[in-house]
């Protein structure tokens, strides 16, 4: 027997033991905001919640043995853990990112420089040449997103991480989409791995989270001491509920990713529909990388119609049009005007991001439901 456990047994069997007054199955909610001191000199291991809070610290722990991570912190929202990345990060120092991430990250990245705080360079992630040229500027840190969002590109982590560490620049990737259930970045080079908890580790659409996860003690205490500073850190509410949400996340990831590869090869052959992108599709670009990296495509996909997209979504009565992804419900979105909406028209030009894309986060619903819900959108159009 080995000590590394298997994904589904870490989430299901998270702290039974932490409840020793009454020996709770599910772990207690610890909704106080300070904690007794037993004196003025003796500070505890719990003093302050917006400094520490066992809920934050439990569902961390989790989400570290699942990345194979330090620790790291827990955040009120995927955008304040990359808001807490990019704290790590010099005054006007480089960093490089995607030219397809999502439109959250772009915006944020681009006020930051707008403020002078950083200069940015978004590459192509795909082109490594590209990469290895933004490189050549002294580089604090390196942004990796994979599967991209909404396009699915894959970026080979350990190849983007090999030229950015000789560059002396830290590596980090957002693992929202695949989730440590089917990628696991640390173990390919990356210094940080960062998560919107909102999405799919939560999984039912009904609060805000974010972690960041650093495989390096030192840089755990950076985050620690940042998140703290600037007030980053989640409550313990959506602490503790994130993690009962987790408990079901290895089932639901099957399940969602077993339909998401059934929908994308009914769309790819569906004469209605122009282009699928999906990693778990054999000619998608980096099917090979994708298999080799992942430990499966996933549960979102992109595609476009040929016709009126609008008249597409206007049809559907089961997907919900909206702006999210990762829950137990199928939502479908135009990121040009819906998630990546912060993106000026040139930049959505420049990352292959057209107006009519449809992209699919596929739930935990009947797949065959699921698709003649689209095939009622197909026949509108």
């Amino acid at each position: 027997m080995t000590d590394k456990r298997d994904p589904a047994t870490i989430l299901s069997s998270a702290r039974p033991d932490a409840d020793p007054a009454l020996g709770g199955l599910t772990p207690p909610l610890w909704a106080s905001d300070t904690f007794r001191w037993p004196s003025a000199e003796d500070k505890p291991a719990y003093d302050y919640g917006r400094t520490v809070n066992p809920n934050r610290d439990m569902l961390v722990d989790v989400l570290a043995e699942l990345e194979g991570a330090a620790g790291g912190a827990l955040t009120a929202s995927g955008q304040a853990a990359a808001l807490l990345a990019l704290l790590l990060v010099p005054a006007s120092a480089h960093v490089v990112a995607p030219h397809d991430c999502y439109g959250g990250t772009y915006r944020l990245i681009r006020g930051l420089e707008d403020q002078g705080r950083l200069s940015a360079t978004f590459v192509d992630m795909t082109d490594l040449d590209a990469v290895a040229a933004a490189l050549a500027r002294e580089t604090a840190l390196v942004w990796i997103e994979t599967p991209s969002n909404p396009l699915m590109r894959i970026t080979d982590i350990a190849a983007v991480a090999a030229l950015a560490k000789p560059a002396g620049a830290l590596v980090i990737a957002d693992n929202t989409l695949p989730t440590p259930l089917r990628q696991t970045p640390l173990a390919l080079g990356c210094d940080l791995v960062l998560h919107s908890t909102t999405k799919a580790i939560n999984g039912h659409s009904d609060l805000f989270g974010g972690a960041l996860l650093a495989k390096d003690a030192a840089l755990v205490e950076q985050l620690h001491w940042w998140a703290n500073a600037a007030g980053l850190n989640a409550g313990a509410r959506d602490a503790w509920e994130t993690l009962r949400g987790a408990r079901t996340l290895a089932l639901r990831i099957d399940r969602q990713e077993a339909n998401a590869s059934a929908i994308a090869r009914w769309l790819a052959a569906r004469p209605e529909v122009e282009i699928v992108h999906y990693p778990g599709l054999a000619d998608h670009p980096h099917h090979a990388l994708a298999a080799r990296q992942q430990g499966g495509p996933g549960f979102m996909l992109s595609f476009r119609v040929k016709g009126s997209a609008a008249r597409f979504l206007d049809a559907l009565a089961l997907i919900t049009l909206a702006s999210s992804l990762g829950g137990h419900s199928s939502l479908i979105c135009t990121p040009a005007t819906m998630t990546h909406r912060g993106m000026p028209p040139e930049a959505q030009a420049e990352a292959g991001i057209a107006p009519d894309l449809l992209r699919l986060s596929v739930g935990i619903e009947a797949a065959d439901d699921l698709i003649a819900d689209l095939a009622r959108g197909l026949a509108a159009i």
